[in-house]
């Protein structure tokens, strides 16, 4: 029997839900339905990797989600993480930090209206 087969959501609270949506929608294009979106994977073509989602652990102590006091961070796949990156910094979203390129992709971090750190990641393998 199987039973997990990949990341279903991620859920948190927001102070202002409305104005969060509205956010979410207008800064990084989700659209959004008064509950929230819905992501639907798509098969990759024969040149692209093979996506996925992760869930990751971090130890109490990490640093890793700073600024934000939040205990988790919610990360989003992007397509062009510098062109998005550049957008976002003319909107007035706070960037954190530069961008980075890793072994598994390009990775940056931004905050939204409710102080929740976002990773916006890039696939590249």
């Amino acid at each position: 029997m199987k039973r997990v087969t990949g990341l279903g959501g991620v859920f948190f609270k927001c102070r202002d839900r409305e104005k969060t949506l509205a956010w979410y929608e207008k800064h990084l294009g989700i659209p959004m339905e008064p509950w929230g979106a819905q992501f639907f994977w798509e098969a990759p073509s024969a040149s692209d990797p093979k996506p996925y989602s992760v869930l990751g652990l971090f130890k109490e102590q990490t640093d890793y989600f700073e600024p934000s006091v939040q205990p988790f961070m919610i990360n989003f796949r992007v397509d062009d993480l510098e062109a998005l990156v550049q957008q976002l910094r003319a909107e007035g979203v706070t960037v954190i930090g530069n961008p980075l390129e890793e072994e598994f992709g390009k990775f940056a971090w931004i905050m939204d209206p409710e102080g929740n750190k976002i990773e916006l990641w890039e696939q590249t393998k």
